[in-house]
């Protein structure tokens, strides 16, 4: 019984550590992620509460940005 609770929490932890591709990726791989986004000039990448943020230029226009903890990129007003 105390073997299945280990596996069930070993499985628990592998499996969540999959859900958060925006706390796995590497800063270098954060960055290149919003590139392909269509973004250019990407600086200033921070961790913050609400996920990470970076400073972008895109069509010309400076943008910030926040990439939440699913990975999805948004442009904040």
């Amino acid at each position: 019984m105390r073997t299945s609770t280990i596996y069930r929490a070993a499985l628990f932890v592998a499996l969540a550590a999959g859900f958060s591709p925006a706390h796995a990726l590497t800063q270098e791989e954060l960055v290149a992620k919003i590139q392909a986004a269509g973004y250019s000039q990407v600086k200033d990448v921070k961790s913050t509460a609400e996920g990470t943020t970076a400073k972008a230029v895109k069509d010309g226009k400076p943008v910030t940005l926040v990439v939440d903890s699913s990975g999805q990129i948004k442009e904040r007003n």
